[in-house]
């Protein structure tokens, strides 16, 4: 049964009472816990992940002194809904918020997980790229502490006349607030970089498009660059229209498009990852030297995943592999070390680091959450009955970002782009095709498959909210229209009014 967006929306609002909050553990029993945040890296960009060359020598230590998980999915693949649902443990259809939307509304604000954490102990603070729009007051109950730093430009002017890079600024104010937060109870902290995400604005290649921190500089200038994986044109060209004129393509020729382009820009773009690592191994370095390591929890996962030029694609958005699969790695220094090491195999979501930091903080998750802790992985725990698949969406207003919803599951991945007229459907079998080069959506031996899938994206999708309604987007900008207006007018009258005086 269809259920529209608005009513499938209020049931899901009304449906919990205010947030109490839980803890069954004492606060000075209590875990620090620092989540790392990267921006536009994908779960295989990692030395611990398989990489050829690139260089993460710290991330790469705190999974082998940890747990990676090597099936991490965002639900939707870009920054604003993707840390809309980190911080609220929400699907997108649920808490509707992307770029171009009204902020996150605050019954889910104030169940964030930073608020929760706030009230039941911890000191909290935020450092770098938010991402959301949130109301002030829900912002300042989330964090003691907030700190953002945008990048345009990445390497921002210093007081002493040099250039500093917004990571390496990450990482003093990580420091910084350690030193601060010593010894006056537990802590959770989140450093969320800008990088490794492109200089939009700056199409320059290498330092113009990829701005690095001057530690990295000359990092893989010695490596050969090979042609990115799937890159044959004919699997471009395999795509439908709507597809080859998307966004996808259109920052291909942003950064990919020549190979001399794309040596220049890969190189640049992994010295932004090498220089996360860095900054992750200064702060880790300072927890040790202030004697707080062996109680402080550390998170890394990255929001989004990205095309490198994959099927003739750049940035993010869509239901490929490469847009959706990103990393994770939990580092807890207190697990027994039987646990260390492990690779984690069953499927986890962005969804899952709301209910995974309070449960380490012994808070208890709210009913409402649509993610669930990972503890019981981390221990080693039997995981009967965790989930085999999950619904994934982009509903983002652009006229170059085809809006579409889907299944990934443990073999198939179902996607309808669900606004092209008539509606075109992608199936594929992963354990066939993990490349997904084969749409299945018209073979016939996939039919019952095909329906299946249908069926699980309509029950998901009317669970976290119903049907997209476009009225959504289009109300606000409106009303924001509306009250520009306004603003303006009244300026007019008041400029006219000193004039007459």
């Amino acid at each position: 049964m269809k259920i529209p967006h608005c009513w499938a929306l209020i049931f899901i609002i009304i449906s919990y009472p205010a947030i109490k909050v839980e803890s069954s553990v004492k606060t000075e029993d209590k875990p620090n816990i620092i989540f790392f945040l990267s921006d536009d890296h994908r779960w295989d960009r990692m030395g611990c992940a398989g990489h050829p060359f690139l260089k993460t020598p710290i991330l790469d230590r705190l999974a082998n002194e940890g747990v990676r998980f090597s099936n991490m999915f965002v639900t939707t693949s870009i920054c604003a809904a993707s840390r809309a649902t980190i911080l609220t443990g929400l699907y997108e259809r649920t808490h509707q918020f992307t770029f171009r939307t009204r902020p996150i509304d605050s019954r889910f604000s104030q169940a964030s997980y930073p608020v929760l954490l706030r009230k039941s102990g911890y000191k909290t603070g935020f450092i770098g790229k938010f991402g959301v729009s949130v109301q002030r007051k829900d912002r300042e109950a989330m964090f003691d502490f907030f700190q953002p730093i945008g990048r345009a430009p990445f390497l921002k002017p210093q007081p002493d006349g040099s250039l500093r890079h917004e990571s390496e600024l990450a990482g003093d104010s990580a420091i910084a607030f350690i030193d601060q937060h010593k010894g006056r109870g537990p802590f959770c902290l989140s450093v969320s970089f800008n990088a490794a995400h492109a200089e939009d604005g700056d199409k320059r290649p290498g330092i113009g498009h990829f701005p690095w921190p001057k530690a990295v500089d000359g990092m893989y200038e010695d490596i050969p660059i090979k042609a990115p994986h799937l890159s044959d044109l004919k699997i471009f060209e395999s795509h439908p229209d709507f597809m080859k004129k998307s966004m996808n393509r259109i920052r291909f020729f942003w950064r990919w498009d020549t190979p001399e382009k794309y040596a220049t820009n890969l190189r640049a773009y992994y010295r932004m990852i090498t220089g996360i690592d860095n900054v992750i191994g200064r702060v880790t370095k300072h927890l040790e030297k202030a004697g707080m390591a062996d109680n402080t929890i550390i998170i890394f996962s990255g929001d989004n995943g990205y095309y490198e030029g994959q099927r003739g694609f750049a940035g993010k958005w869509s239901h490929y592999e490469e847009s959706l699969r990103v990393p994770l790695i939990i580092y807890d220094p207190r697990a027994d070390k039987k646990r260390r090491g492990k690779v984690a195999k069953p499927m986890a979501l962005n969804t899952d680091i709301a209910p995974t930091i309070l449960s380490y903080a012994g808070v208890k998750a709210p009913k409402h959450y649509q993610g669930r802790s990972l503890l019981q992985i981390m221990n080693g725990e039997k995981t009967t009955g965790w989930r085999k698949d999950t619904f994934c969406e982009h509903l983002m207003e652009n006229s170059t970002i085809p809006k579409w919803e889907g299944v990934r599951s443990s073999r198939y991945v179902y996607a309808r782009y669900f606004q092209q007229q008539p509606q075109y459907e992608y199936l594929h079998d992963l354990q066939e095709d993990p490349d997904q080069l084969k749409n299945l959506a018209s073979v016939p031996v996939y039919r019952k498959i095909l329906i299946q899938m249908r069926k699980r994206c309509d029950s998901l999708r009317d669970d976290y909210g119903g049907e997209y309604n476009p009225s959504l987007v289009a109300d606000y900008i409106a009303e924001q229209r509306r009250k520009q207006t306004e603003n303006q007018a009244k300026r007019k009258a008041l400029k006219q009014k000193k004039q007459q005086k």
